[in-house]
């Protein structure tokens, strides 16, 4: 279950997917059947950000599916189809995205999270074209709320300009603690989307304890409507606002370590505080 404190938002920690070979030496329990990989993973994690959805156009019976596998209170998130970003006029991809959210998203129900448009490191921030992007995200499916994550990979992005139009459409903007893309944290929605991607392959929890210290903080921080001290901003922090849910996945990096890290996580999470 998601960690949830009294005026706090909902904490989930996950990793991206389920199929991935060395889990199954160092994650999944010998001989476990690889249709069970999903049942198994999110009994331990609390979240999943699914990047198949990127590539593939799935069916609502596959998004059914992986509703009915998993517990009451687990969520995926869903990497918006490739088409709808990976295209050189925003403006245009209309049809895309209609396809993407009319593919079956809405039978994952209470168990769908954020959906993450991720662009191209090369795609450069034009202020026009992207706000033009923004009014076609929809607000809703089928009476289901959805909630967005611009993953935004240039370092043109890394500019008020940029804050002021995902805040005044309401959509997330990824935080990825990475030095391969612009790692900027500054809230632009009503929760927070961070991808955590520096594990390594020598240290068993992929994160060392000191850093899984920081990172379950900087989680109850963002989820009490605060933000952390030690993250890169942009923009002034501002006041703390209201309560968040919070969503941080471990990937890339060492991703075999992955999922350990987020379980790791999850353990301080639950915690009692000192």
């Amino acid at each position: 279950m998601a960690t949830k404190k009294a005026s706090s938002g909902a904490i989930r920690s996950g990793v991206g997917g389920w199929t991935y070979e060395p889990w199954r030496d160092n994650f999944y329990p010998k001989g476990l059947a690889h249709s069970k990989e999903l049942a198994y993973a999110s009994s331990q994690l609390t979240a999943i950000e699914v990047n198949g959805t990127y590539y593939s156009t799935f069916k609502p019976p596959t998004f059914a599916k992986w509703r009915d596998e998993t517990p009451e209170d687990f969520v995926f998130s869903l990497k918006a189809n490739r088409f709808t970003t990976n295209r050189r006029v925003l403006a245009e991809a209309g049809d895309s995205i209609e396809r993407f959210i009319g593919s079956g998203l809405s039978e994952l129900g209470p168990k769908l999270g954020p959906l993450v448009w991720q662009f191209a490191p090369t795609k450069l921030f034009d202020p026009v074209d992207f706000e033009a992007f923004l009014k076609l995200l929809p607000r809703e499916v089928n009476g289901l709320p959805l909630r967005h994550a611009l993953d935004v990979r240039h370092n043109s992005f890394m500019d008020p300009a940029y804050l002021a139009l995902a805040r005044r459409y309401q959509c997330a903007t990824v935080f990825t603690d990475s030095d391969d893309y612009p790692s900027f944290a500054d809230l632009t929605g009503d929760f927070v989307y961070a991808r955590l991607m520096r594990t390594q392959s020598s240290v068993k929890t992929g994160y060392a304890a000191k850093a899984l210290d920081r990172w379950a903080e900087a989680a109850k921080t963002w989820a009490a409507g605060g933000v952390p001290a030690d993250v890169p901003l942009l923009d002034s922090p501002g006041k703390k606002a209201t309560a968040r849910d919070v969503f941080m996945f471990f990937i890339s990096g060492a991703k075999e370590r992955a999922p350990a890290a987020a379980m790791a996580l999850i353990e301080r999470l639950r915690a009692p505080s000192a």
